[in-house]
């Protein structure tokens, strides 16, 4: 219980956060002008926290919000195409209800996991500078200890970066598609992102997905989705 009222006190503090000048001239520019397909939406349009179960021991752990998805959605990989592979893959590997996410109260549920990333605020061009990734990276740092996290599974190169940072490893390992370092914390492993350029090409298929998420699962200790009397 204490555990989810820290985390709603960490979540008051990231929505509220306007540390980044640039970002927040972006957010709310994207929230303002909208996509035309999503015209008659109010945007979320502020830094987007994490979100799952409190008692999770795996994170899955990304870039930053996608300007007409999180940024929008006010949900990390909601309503966009990243998201629906994405969720896809929870979904088979036991740790979603549901296999798609479309907005903050479609009565998605995550079981013994938690969504963040390094950068809450969608950044231009998807980049977010030094600068405003050493600005964010503490709300990940406390975030995890609050969820006693034992498994990140780093969606990219800059999430993978960003939880080294974290961990102060050095020297920083290469990242690759199911890479596994036992950090001081955690166990951290790699994952291709699901983007649409990686998903389209088949550099990140379904299975390779599963793989990775069905190693996190073990390597945290969890049951099997059977056991845990999520499937079957």
């Amino acid at each position: 219980m204490l555990n989810s009222e820290e985390l709603a006190v960490l979540e008051r503090e990231i929505v509220s956060c306007r540390r980044c000048p640039r970002l927040v001239a972006w957010r709310e520019e994207v929230a303002r002008k909208k996509r035309a397909a999503y015209s008659d939406e109010t945007y979320w349009g502020r830094p987007v926290p994490g979100f799952g179960d409190p008692d999770a021991n795996v994170v899955v752990f990304g870039l930053a919000p996608a300007a007409h998805g999180a940024n929008r959605t006010g949900r990390f990989f909601t309503g966009d195409r990243s998201g629906d592979f994405l969720f896809a893959a929870l979904h088979r590997t036991g740790f979603a209800n549901k296999p798609v996410s479309r907005h903050k109260d479609d009565g998605l549920r995550l079981c013994g996991l938690w969504i963040s990333a390094a950068v809450r605020c969608a950044p231009p061009q998807n980049k977010p500078t030094p600068d405003e990734r050493a600005a964010c990276l503490p709300y990940a740092a406390r975030e995890l200890e609050l969820l006693d996290a034992k498994v990140v599974v780093c969606l990219g190169a800059f999430a993978w970066d960003a939880a080294l940072r974290l961990q102060g490893v050095r020297p920083k390992p290469k990242f690759a598609h199911g890479a596994e370092i036992a950090s001081r914390s955690f166990i951290l492993l790699g994952c291709y992102h699901p983007s649409q350029q990686n998903t389209f090409t088949g550099v990140l298929t379904p299975e390779m997905l599963d793989t990775v998420l069905s190693q996190a699962r073990g390597l945290s200790g969890k049951g099997t989705p059977e056991e845990d009397g999520l499937v079957g």
